[in-house]
Order: C-alpha cells, then structure tokens, then sequence
C-alpha cells in the first residue's frame, strides 16, 4: 500500500531536520571536549612523562594528611576541585542538554536502549573519548536515561569515561608505573563490561524508563520538552538546560563542600603505621575511595603524595580502582535517572572490586 505523498514527504523531512541536529550535536561535542579534555590532556601528557607527576593531591596537598575539619578546609578543597573541573562540567551539561533536544530518541532507543551486552559495548567504548570525572559525565547518564536508553548502557557510558580513561591510564604509567596501570586497565574492563551488565539484568527495563521519563518531564509541567511542536528548538534546549541545572547542581555544591570539610577524617593517615599496607586498610581505603569525589586524573597524585608518606601498594590499589569511578556527588547527581537500589549495587561492586585490587597489590606488587 502506498503511502501519501504528504506523509512522505513529511517523514523525509524529519529525517533530513534530524540528521542536521545529529551533525550539529556532533560538531558541539568535538568542539567542547577538545577545549576541555583533549588539548589539556595532550599537554600534560608530556608533563607526566618528564617529571613524573601531574600536580599536588586534592586532598592533602603535599603534605601527609588533610587539614582539619573546618569551613575553611571546605572551602579551600570545594574552590580547588571546581577549578579544575568547570570546563569540564559546563560542556558534560551543555551535552546533557543538547543531547534530548538535539539526538532523535527512537535512535537512542535502537542503538543504547536495548538489554542486549552489544548496547552495554557500545555505550562503554563510545564513552571512550570523553574522558570525564563521574560528576562532569553524571548530567550525560541523566540526558541518556531521559532518552530511554538501557540502565546497562547509561552505567557502562559513566563509568566508559572514569574507569578507562584513556588519558589517565598515560599518565598512570608515567607517574606510578605499569603494574597500577594495567591493574587499573584489567579491573576497568570489568566495571565498563562486567558490572554495568549485571546490573542492567537487575532492573525491570521498560518499567523503569518509564518512570524515568515521568520523573525528568515533572518540572516542565509534564511536558515533553522535546516532542512540542510549537516550541522553538532554542527554548526547548533552554527547558532541558534549566530543568536539569536545577535538579543536580544544588546537590552536587553541597555534597562536595560537605567532602571537602570532612576528608581528614575520611582518610586516617596511615603512612609509616603497622596499619599502612594491611587488610583494613584496604577495606576503609575502598569504602572512602567510593565515596569521595575528585577531578579527572586526581587518584594519581592522591596516591602518590600518600605513598610518598609511606601508604602501602595494596590501600594504594584500593585506591586507584574506587576514586574516580563513582561517588556521593555524582550519585545524588543521578539518582532520578538510577534507582537507588541501582546505585547501591554499583557502590558496592565498586568497593568489592577496590578491595580485589587491594589485596592483588598487596600479593603481587608489594
């Protein structure tokens, strides 16, 4: 049966109005990720590999421990981590944005919104060259999730940036050396490939993206702030922009200054002690390195100011594993797009998986 010409003409249209928005979030994409990511990166690739070092610690400087609790202990941590990380930020939100006005939602549920591993691969590698901290990629996951796609692929994109870095596994070998590298690579692959499948087969999929939807549209008055016509394109992205500014940024301020406050007490100094290379360590180490929150590549100048104090290799591990691949930060940050039963599964394969590391350093790079 033929169908009308209007009809046609209008799905061609469509095609043709979609696939020069797909160009143009493209095009956004490789323009704010080279400003924020890959220029820098490619600098301080070089500064790794002559010095050996990317910078201080966040968290206690050059020094063996962090300051004590106070406002100003918050708030000198709080100004140095969203001074690195505001480029960052503003393009992983611009992104966010553009991604539900920008990108055709039947195409995202296609290719991302399956339960299939080829989704979960898919996602994990495409995640590849964004090289973003888990809070800068946590407005993607949301944007992604707003767009139907698969809890598996939505984890397995977060933890893509984070876990695999590409940038941060050079500088890794430059700075520490290529036993924490690969050690990092092996149980990457595992997070990226491994946990965020699982935990996709844990959900109820259709049910939850549903309620997703539901819980993303409410500030636009239940209103999809894609799907109205009569709304120009540049409204509907400032809708998606503000909708989502309000709903993770607040969250995002206060839990960070609230870290910063209280990371001496977080992280015990341990350099030297009977406890610096011991089983406990490793335990508190991959709770704490869950939780906290750090600029990309912060892990390693944590881990080597610590060592440098004398931290042994396997808390080290714990370490280099669970700091940059999720944190309290960036869950609150997604915690309309995950369920919290989701996000407490992943806290805590994430710390299974630092204590693993933990006790692999302590048997083999000790």
């Amino acid at each position: 049966m033929n169908q009308p010409a209007g009809l046609v003409t209008n799905i061609q249209t469509n095609r043709k109005r979609w696939f020069i928005a797909s160009i143009v979030f493209l095009v956004i994409a490789v323009a704010g990720l080279f400003w924020a990511k890959w220029n820098p990166y490619f600098h301080k690739a070089f500064t790794a590999a002559t010095t050996h070092a990317i910078g201080s610690s966040t968290i206690s400087g050059n020094d063996a421990a962090a300051p004590d609790p106070s406002w100003g202990a918050a708030w000198h941590f709080s100004l140095g981590y969203f001074k690195s990380i505001w480029q960052a930020f503003i393009v992983g939100i611009l992104l966010a944005s553009l991604v539900q006005v920008l990108v055709p939602r039947d195409w995202i549920q296609r290719v991302l919104g399956k339960t299939s591993y080829g989704s979960t691969v898919l996602a994990g590698v495409s995640a590849l060259p964004g090289m973003m901290c888990t809070c800068c990629s946590a407005p993607l996951v949301v944007g992604l999730r707003r767009q139907q796609s698969s809890v598996a692929a939505a984890v397995a994109f977060w933890f893509g940036n984070t876990a695999l870095n590409p940038a941060v596994l050079i500088f890794m070998f430059f700075v520490l050396g290529w036993q924490f590298t690969l050690l990092r690579l092996v149980v990457g692959v595992i997070l990226v490939f491994g946990l965020s499948y699982v935990v996709g087969k844990m959900v109820r999929h259709k049910e939850d993206a549903v309620e997703v939807v539901a819980q993303t549209t409410a500030a636009s008055n239940g209103k999809d702030t894609k799907d109205d016509p009569k709304e120009s394109l540049f409204i509907r992205w400032l809708k998606s922009l503000s909708t989502m500014s309000m709903a993770i940024i607040p969250a995002y301020i206060i839990s960070v200054f609230v870290l910063g406050a209280f990371r001496a007490w977080l992280f015990p100094t341990l350099g030297g002690t009977a406890w610096s290379d011991s089983l406990l360590a490793v335990l508190v180490f991959a709770v704490v390195g869950t939780l906290f929150v750090i600029p990309t590549a912060g892990e390693i100048p944590i881990v080597q100011t610590f060592m440098e104090f004398g931290l042994g290799v396997g808390p080290a591990a714990a370490l280099i594993i669970t700091l940059p691949v999720i944190s309290l930060p960036s869950a609150l940050m997604v915690r309309k797009a995950l369920t919290w039963r989701t996000l407490s599964f992943l806290g805590i394969g994430v710390a299974m998986l630092g204590v693993i590391a933990g006790l692999v350093g302590m048997a083999f790079m000790s």
